[in-house]
């Protein structure tokens, strides 16, 4: 669903679609101390403290992932103040995707 703010919320079944089809990168953007505690398996890291819109990859779409949604918006900004066409987020974030029972790693 597309929100007024260029950007598009994604839910976990989404999420987990995309990554089983190989059809998204998963871009965490936690800190590294909270990714390395526990991430959604098949997620990068690419922290928002350091986060640099050109380390993205190019070849799949790119979806991006925090601890709940909140400063994955801020690298959707990120992203298109760099000229990248990226509007995706998984809302729930990774606290969702525990909750839920979801493996991490």
């Amino acid at each position: 669903m597309n929100a007024p703010s260029g950007h598009v919320d994604l839910d976990r079944e989404d999420v987990k679609r995309g990554l089983a089809d190989g059809s998204i990168h998963l871009v965490d953007v936690r800190e590294p101390h909270e990714f390395a505690a526990g991430h959604i398996p098949g997620a990068i890291s690419r922290p928002l403290s350091t986060f640099d819109p050109a380390s993205l990859p190019t070849d799949k779409r790119i979806v991006f992932s925090c601890a709940a949604g909140v400063r994955s918006l801020r690298a959707i900004e990120f992203a298109q103040a760099a000229g990248r066409d990226v509007r995706e987020h998984y809302k729930g974030g990774y606290k969702d995707w525990v909750m839920s029972g979801e493996p991490v790693e």
